[in-house]
């Protein structure tokens, strides 16, 4: 049981480092294309639609894949009027609750429900829906699925975590 709980803890810190990766290199993306696009409509009167697609494929990864990033460093949203007042063991209880009882599932029906729509986008390489546009839609459309495992495997992590047993 100790060394599942290691190997998972250790796939759970591969994905976030990998994620990371991910995240980094779309922001990076992201801030290139959107300057060469200023820079281009504006001082050269001119446009490209392929680096606007790529703009906005980069902005959807870095969105999707900014939750599992944020999950795993503990950045949840939580309203903080009612477990402000009660016990840190509390909390620990409804947080591993709300993880194992409502994110999995959610998360699990979301791959589940995406998948015919992601296998046949994939078969038939789906591109841009603009003419002239950037094509690999279907790579983009990955990062949903991709996203709730990181989300699943990353609440496992927090579950499973050497910090959560402390509390």
């Amino acid at each position: 049981m100790v060394k599942l709980r290691s190997l998972i803890l250790a796939l759970c810190r591969w994905a976030d480092r990998a994620t990371a990766v991910l995240c980094g290199t779309a922001c990076a993306v992201l801030v290139a294309s959107v300057l060469a696009i200023v820079v281009l409509r504006f001082g050269f009167d001119t446009g490209f639609i392929k680096l606007q697609n790529l703009a906005g494929y980069a902005f959807a990864v870095l969105m999707i894949l900014s939750l599992p990033y944020c999950l795993a460093r503990g950045g949840h949203v939580r309203v903080e009027v009612i477990s402000e007042r009660l016990p840190a063991a509390y909390i620990r209880v409804a947080d591993t609750a709300a993880l194992l009882f409502l994110m999995v599932p959610v998360f699990g029906l979301m791959i589940w429900a995406y998948w015919p729509d992601l296998l046949y986008s994939w078969s038939i390489r789906e591109g841009a829906i603009e003419t002239g546009g950037l094509g690999g839609v279907y790579l983009v459309k990955t990062a949903l699925p991709l996203a709730g495992g990181l989300m699943i495997l990353q609440g496992l992590g927090a579950v499973l975590s050497p910090e959560a047993r402390e509390t």
